[in-house]
Parts: C-alpha cells; sequence; structure tokens
C-alpha cells in the first residue's frame, strides 16, 4: 500500500502553490468486464466510492488524483469440470475482484462546469473470489474460490471520461477505464480489466 502514496508529493505542491483547491466525495456505479482469454464473459455490475482533490492550476484546467474503493470482474455460464467423480457441469460463474484504484485525472474546461478527462491508473487488488454456482449429484453448490494466487496484485489502466461541475458543489462524470497491464499471474494467461463507470460527487 505503501505506493499509493507517490502521488502525494505532487499533491502537496500543488496545494502550495497558487492553484484552487477542493476536495470531496463521490461514488458510483460500475460496469466491468475482463478481456483477452475471457472473451466470453458477460459485464458484472459493482460500485465504487471514495476520495478526491480537485487542484484547478489555471482557468481551463485542473489535476484530480483520487482514491476510490472499487468492485470489478466479470461473469458467465457454461460447462466447468468438476472432478473425475462429476465430470463436467453446468454452472454460473462469478470473478469478484476488488481494487484500491488510485486514478490520476487532468481535466480540461471547454466550458463553464463542463469537462474533459484523461489519465493514468494504478490499482492495488485487494480481494479476488471465483463464485460458483452449480448442482451436482442433486445438491446445490454455492461455493468462493479465492484466486490471489492466480492474479498479479497490481493493474495499470488508462482512463477517459466527461464530466459536469454544478455551482452546488455537486458533480457527475461518466468513466472508461482501458486495462493496459495482464493481471493473470499464470504463464500464458492473458486478461485485461475494463470498467465503465458513473458516479456523483461532491466537493467540499
Amino acid at each position: 500500500m505503501k505506493k499509493c502514496l507517490f502521488f502525494i508529493p505532487l499533491l502537496a505542491f500543488a496545494i502550495n502553490t497558487n492553484a484552487q483547491t477542493k476536495f470531496g466525495a463521490k461514488a458510483g456505479l460500475n460496469v466491468s468486464n475482463l478481456s483477452g482469454d475471457n472473451q466470453n464473459a458477460d459485464a458484472k455490475v459493482g460500485f465504487h466510492i471514495g476520495g478526491y482533490a480537485n487542484i484547478k492550476f489555471a482557468e481551463k484546467f485542473a489535476f484530480q488524483p483520487e482514491l476510490l474503493y472499487s468492485t470489478q470482474g466479470a461473469k458467465e455460464s457454461g460447462e466447468i469440470y468438476v472432478n473425475e467423480q462429476i465430470g463436467n457441469v453446468n454452472a454460473d460463474v462469478k470473478y469478484k475482484l476488488d481494487y484500491i484504484n488510485v486514478p490520476l485525472m487532468f481535466k480540461f474546461y471547454p466550458t463553464q462546469g463542463f469537462n474533459i478527462e484523461a489519465g493514468p491508473q494504478v490499482g492495488f487488488l485487494v480481494s479476488s473470489k471465483l463464485n460458483v454456482k452449480t448442482t451436482a449429484l442433486g445438491q446445490k453448490i454455492d461455493e468462493d474460490v479465492d484466486m490471489k494466487d492466480y492474479l498479479k496484485s497490481i493493474d495499470f489502466g488508462l482512463n477517459i471520461g466527461l464530466g459536469y461541475e454544478f455551482s452546488n458543489g455537486l458533480n457527475a462524470g461518466a468513466r472508461y477505464n482501458f486495462g493496459l497491464s495482464n493481471i493473470s499471474d499464470e504463464n500464458g494467461g492473458d486478461i485485461k480489466n475494463s470498467v465503465f463507470s458513473v458516479g456523483l460527487g461532491y466537493s467540499f
């Protein structure tokens, strides 16, 4: 988690200049998926929640570092192999990946309130479960399997988005995260995160 602090010197420098800084909280909805080896996976609905500092260093430009807890992953249905006795069964599988994400967003304000944003993101995996729901030998199975040994602990991505800031402190935005790094820790594996999110925030 020490790597989460790498943006603090930059943030402290900006606050000590003439930049106009506002702090805030935000939360919203995630629609996530996994690409690569999970090309047949379906999108999974989750959420994000956290805080930010909006540092406006010019009339039309701002820097916004954020710290967000984000639930991501994907889901799919199909045949899976259980063991020699049971063989293949139809199952509903859900990949539940929880991250602490640190987006570093640069914002451009072409008009009052409206902004276009882009920036890199680093994510730290805090929990990863594979949930399997099926029926085998007349019994219903609903189990979570830990996946942390099969996934990398750090993810890198790129965010782009649009937003609007109201004069009363409320703000709304939509953002897409392109996963740039392979999160699979298995040889030959290739899995990347992708997340579309919408949310509301409030600046104090």
